[in-house]
């Protein structure tokens, strides 16, 4: 078998690596391997993406699917949709005992800040930088390329680049003058100033004195943080992007927390999924996953308030559904899980310039997919499990020339 995959070794042998090691998507490439997301993707794309968020609404949605179930890629699979529309995109993985818990939501505010990303004009690929620094300054070297494209010369793009920086407004004084002299000293190129703004940015800090001289008076802590967030997607779309999508990944199950911070995050989520509705939260898609609903269990007000926000199911017939179901993007697994092996062993050839037998490698994908789907109930999802045991096969198969056993796999 010889691999007709369009891709480079080296993003070949990325997405091995990633997928026959932790079982966790790769960044990138996932485009090569993606079975059955595209219906969903789709009604987003065509509903939100292109349409309710790019006008000026907001939205919030829940992707639910167990530890190895596909939540990440499924992120990263909207990650790449929004950016291809033009949308500046956080992707965020919450950590409740690390940097970015849900129930601190100044640290979500730092690390939506520090994740913050987007797509050259006309590039394919994003720019891997990341955060409010390389954000600002990708914006502006944009802009310079935007100008000269049009036939101006190098002098008056960067005056017509001054000119939009001044600009830029938003309802928050204090973000939108930070914005504002952050590009200004960007221009200027006096990179302290840039450097102590952008501290100011992502939560670093607030030196009143210095801070003040620049119209920035409000401190970025738990008080300001839903402002903040609010305000970043407005100076988003200030910058002239069609908005801010963010996405939130929960790395731990959340029983695990406090019952003082269990009742903050419920907290701070129905306030999110509320700001979602209002005008202030405009041109945003917030997109939250979980591995279960388990979280939502309980006879406390909020937990009534949570369960009646939250209880329409997303579906093709239904996109303003707020949960997405993970699982229900796939109707057979067997034939599900074949389709993602045989893609997997077209990207494995390209990995390592090499070739397998066409019969084994669909004799092989059959025995792992039968084997992954009855562990399709246990804890640790059927779905990393079969790309994990994938990898290791398509490895034995080019190294001993013949299909392994189960057995052979463990």
């Amino acid at each position: 078998m010889t691999a007709t995959t369009s891709l480079s070794p080296s993003l070949a042998r990325q997405i091995i690596q990633s997928l026959g090691g932790s079982g966790t998507p790769p960044e990138y490439g996932l485009e090569h391997f993606s079975v059955g997301l595209a219906p969903y993707l789709d009604v987003i794309d065509d509903e939100y993406l292109n349409g309710y968020i790019k006008d000026g609404g907001a939205n919030f949605k829940m992707v639910i699917g167990i530890y190895g179930g596909g939540k990440t890629h499924f992120l990263y699979c909207l990650r790449d949709r929004a950016w291809q529309h033009g949308y500046a995109v956080s992707y965020v993985s919450l950590k409740s005992s690390g940097e970015s818990p849900f129930y601190a939501l100044e640290l979500v505010y730092k690390a939506i800040v520090a994740n913050i990303g987007a797509t050259p004009h006309g590039d394919a690929q994003p720019n891997h930088e990341r955060g409010i620094r390389a954000f600002l300054k990708n914006w502006y070297g944009e802009r310079i390329a935007h100008y000269q494209r049009k036939g101006m010369s190098v002098d008056r793009s960067r005056q017509s680049v001054a000119e939009d920086i001044q600009q830029v407004e938003s309802p928050n004084l204090s973000f939108r003058n930070a914005i504002r002299h952050a590009l200004d000293a960007y221009h200027n190129d006096r990179q302290e100033t840039f450097d102590t703004i952008c501290q100011w940015l992502q939560g670093e800090g607030f030196d009143s004195k210095t801070l003040r001289t620049y119209g920035i008076t409000q401190k970025i802590d738990r008080t300001t943080a839903f402002q903040m967030i609010r305000s970043l997607g407005q100076i988003i779309r200030a910058l002239e992007y069609q908005g801010l999508v963010v996405l939130l990944d929960e790395a731990e199950r959340i029983p695990s927390l406090s019952t003082r911070n269990r009742e903050q995050h419920l907290s701070n989520l129905r306030e999110i999924i509320d700001e979602c509705g209002q005008s202030s939260f405009e041109g945003m898609l917030l997109v939250y996953a979980v591995p279960d609903e388990n979280f939502l269990q309980g006879r406390t007000q909020i937990y009534e308030a949570l369960t009646q926000r939250l209880n329409t199911v997303f579906s093709t017939l239904n996109p303003t559904g707020v949960k997405i179901m993970l699982e229900r993007t796939v109707n057979d697994h067997i034939s599900f899980l074949q389709t993602v092996g045989e893609r997997l062993a077209e990207i494995y050839c390209v990995a390592y310039t090499t070739s397998l037998d066409s019969f084994l490698v669909k004799e092989t994908v059959a025995m792992v997919a039968e084997w992954a789907e009855e562990q399709r109930f246990s804890d640790e999802g059927y779905k990393r499990l079969f790309v994990q045991n994938m990898i290791k096969a398509l490895h034995y198969l080019r190294l001993q020339g013949k299909q392994p056993s189960i057995a052979d796999l463990a």
